[in-house]
């Protein structure tokens, strides 16, 4: 009964938040028609620099920002995001996982099939849920511009080649491109027309896309603008080094399914097995269930599973 009692509330209490979250964005919209016209006299410029230069609040609620403003692990989730590219709210996904952490603590607080510590398991994971899928989003964001990252350099000697100076090539890049990318190109040559260095602008490149190869480009452009020399032939290299690794990694991954396949069919045999025996013989499987030390011989299984998948998938993960 109390479980059910807090899971009523918070459903009631998400159900509210989101009722005043969509009668907010709807008063904003109509406060936001009658700025439109001003909006387009101030030009692209004012918005460009608007897109940059915003300041993103942690909260729009004044004692969760403050709370927020004191925790250290709030620095590193907002990172996070920017490398996954969300425009989420650092409140938002914050009150999520919080939710999320006490609604999976309220289901099983009150189940008999689940060892001591469960709540607490329960609470941590709904907790890591969305953090979860924002490093998800960001590999699969680092992963497309790795994917688009050698083209762009061989088009960027080409450019560079042909006369255009670093900036415009940042410029055409970017209006070229697609996401992430592209994004990324056009922010450069934003911050570039802004009067950003392009020192602060390539290091700020690096700092938000987190990958080695990009930290090879900016130091070879940095190098140039300082010493001089021949960019283009650099960035030619690079790019075919770039080429040359990503088919490497697709041998090594190729060389590797036969391990991976071999780590899922080992995860996923002990389950089919109970499965089975459920099926055709369960009175040996009855045991497990209702004598009162099965339930642990159960999730001790369960965890020696799992640690034999991860290791396996750590043994067969080879990293180029």
């Amino acid at each position: 009964m109390v479980a059910e009692l807090i899971v009523i509330v918070f459903i009631g209490t998400f159900l509210l938040a989101a009722v005043a979250v969509i009668v907010a964005a709807f008063v904003r919209d109509r406060m936001s028609d009658s700025a439109v016209v001003a909006g387009n006299e101030v030009g692209e410029v004012g918005a460009e620099q608007s897109a940059i230069l915003r300041e993103e609040s942690l909260s729009t609620i004044t004692i969760w920002r403050a709370f927020l403003q004191r925790l250290d692990l709030i620095d590193k989730l907002k990172l996070r995001m920017d490398e996954a590219n969300l425009r989420w709210s650092v409140g938002r996904v914050t009150a999520a996982m919080l939710l999320l952490a006490c609604l999976l603590a309220a289901l099983v607080k009150d189940t008999t099939l689940l060892p001591p510590g469960s709540t607490l398991a329960a609470f941590l994971f709904g907790a890591w849920l969305p953090y979860w899928l924002i490093l998800l989003k960001r590999q699969q964001r680092i992963e497309k511009f790795e994917a688009q990252f050698p083209d762009a350099l061989s088009s960027l000697a080409r450019m560079m080649r042909a006369g255009h100076p670093l900036g415009s090539a940042f410029e055409v890049l970017g209006a070229e491109l697609t996401a992430p990318l592209g994004t990324e190109f056009r922010r450069m040559a934003e911050e570039r027309r802004l009067g950003s260095p392009l020192d602060q602008v390539m290091n700020s490149f690096s700092e938000r896309v987190k990958v080695d190869e990009v930290r090879l480009f900016v130091a070879a452009a940095m190098l140039q603008a300082r010493s001089g020399g021949r960019l283009t032939e650099v960035l030619e290299r690079l790019a075919e080094t770039l080429r040359e690794n990503a088919a490497l990694r697709g041998e090594v991954r190729a060389i590797s399914a036969q391990g991976r396949m071999t780590g899922m069919v080992l995860t996923l045999l002990p389950m089919g097995i109970a499965i089975l025996l459920y099926l055709t013989a369960p009175e040996f499987i009855s045991v497990l269930l209702f004598h009162p030390n099965g339930k642990y011989l159960i999730w001790a299984g369960i965890g020696c599973v799992v640690t034999g998948h991860l290791v396996i998938q750590r043994i067969v993960k080879v990293r180029v």
